[in-house]
């Protein structure tokens, strides 16, 4: 049996609106890269948080936390060019629009200090929230772009332009800076 990779319905929002198609692909290969090691990352502390102690031991806990971590790091920092051009490229007629995803919920909003030190992770817990949010953000700004697609939603340029600006502000900003200091 083949398996078809497919590509995420986001991604088909991003080519319509690239300037050149080289660029969409580079932007769309680093964001999958983004949106699956932040998925991992974020999974694996859902997974403490709710009482699962895997891997088994403290030390293999900090590990897949640093692993996760260098991951996401990895995916996000190969995501500053690419996303640079496709920014500049994509020339939206206004300078700013609207962002199309929302601010983050409550259930975004954790604590994780008793998570990390039930677990035996000495990571730091206001880094691992920032983290954490940063990248459900981005998670749910990723499927609200698929929805948009799904419903063959008109999404115009200036309001793509905004809210990929927006993501690249704070994924590359203190967020990239909170994983770079996880994954050491």
């Amino acid at each position: 049996m083949s398996v078809i990779a497919r590509r995420p319905e986001w991604a088909d929002v991003i080519a319509e609106h690239a300037g050149e198609a080289t660029t969409a692909r580079r932007v769309i290969e680093q964001l999958v890269a983004a949106e699956v090691s932040g998925l991992a990352f974020c999974r694996l502390l859902e997974r403490w948080a709710r009482g699962d102690a895997e891997p088994c031991t403290p030390g293999r806990r900090e590990a897949a936390l640093q692993r996760a971590a260098e991951r996401v790091e990895t995916a996000v920092s190969g995501l500053e060019e690419p996303l640079g051009r496709y920014l500049l490229e994509l020339e939206a007629d206004r300078a700013e629009g609207r962002s199309w995803y929302a601010d983050p919920t409550h259930a975004e909003l954790l604590d994780w200090e008793p998570v990390l030190r039930r677990a035996g992770v000495h990571a730091s817990p206001a880094r691992v929230a920032q983290v954490y949010l940063e990248l459900a953000v981005l998670v749910r700004a990723l499927e609200g772009l698929s929805s948009a697609a799904r419903w063959q939603s008109e999404l115009d340029p200036s309001s793509l332009w905004a809210g990929l600006f927006d993501l690249r502000e704070n994924l590359l900003g203190r967020a990239l800076d909170d994983l770079r200091a996880l994954a050491a």
